[in-house]
């Protein structure tokens, strides 16, 4: 049984997958209608009739009544350590912000898709995947109508803003491409892959609660 995307929210529209993945949800016939929050108004949205820009400084201020009437929620939101500036903030926006935005939807017939990290792990070492790791185990703990749990390796594309760490990778990545495996866990995906990922399980998922590793994005 295919859902129908009728009505849908994206927040972190302005990232790489934010932005495919609006692009991708305007193509859609059966998709009427695209909200997609922002602090700054996307140039690439504006001659879009079925997308609506709500421009938002902070994103903690959405309340219960702005999260009612749609079908799908998808959340593109993320940040690094060194983009957001602190730890603190860093977790203000992957952790905080997303954990508000499904307390909002726990009592709707809303599927929230998020977009996460396949290194996520609330016991790491690390800070960015300890985070994810608890962000993810809160939202599964909510008992949601429908989740989503995306986790992508590390995106290839070009982004508005430049990420060193992740740009050294991909210049790597492309030394080293013919000689790993088709299907080798870390390899890197596409923001259309994994945009077309959150699509089709907007589309298809019928359990409550569903992760999607980067094995199964690499498909897409």
């Amino acid at each position: 049984m295919i859902n129908s995307i009728k009505k849908v929210l994206v927040i972190g529209a302005s990232g790489l997958v934010g932005k495919t993945l609006v692009l991708q949800l305007n193509a859609l016939d059966s998709c009427e209608e695209i909200d997609v929050i922002v602090r700054r108004e996307q140039l690439a949205f504006l001659s879009q009739k079925k997308i609506q820009q709500i421009v938002l400084d902070d994103f903690l201020l959405l309340n219960y009544e702005q999260m009612q009437g749609y079908s799908h929620m998808f959340s593109c939101l993320g940040s690094t350590l060194k983009q957001a500036g602190s730890k603190q903030a860093f977790y203000n926006v992957d952790y905080k912000i997303n954990a508000h935005i499904a307390n909002l939807v726990r009592y709707t017939p809303t599927h929230l898709l998020v977009l996460s990290s396949m290194n996520a792990n609330a016991d790491s070492v690390f800070f960015y995947a300890k985070v994810k790791g608890q962000l993810e185990d809160y939202l599964k703990n909510l008992n949601l109508y429908r989740l989503s749990i995306i986790q992508p390796s590390l995106l290839q594309g070009q982004r508005d803003e430049a990420r060193f760490l992740e740009d050294l990778a991909q210049k790597i990545y492309q030394k080293m491409v013919d000689y790993l495996p088709q299907h080798f866990r870390y390899r890197p995906v596409t923001a259309s892959q994994v945009a077309h990922t959150m699509v089709e399980a907007a589309q298809n998922q019928q359990k409550s609660c569903e992760t999607y590793a980067n094995l199964c994005i690499q498909k897409h």
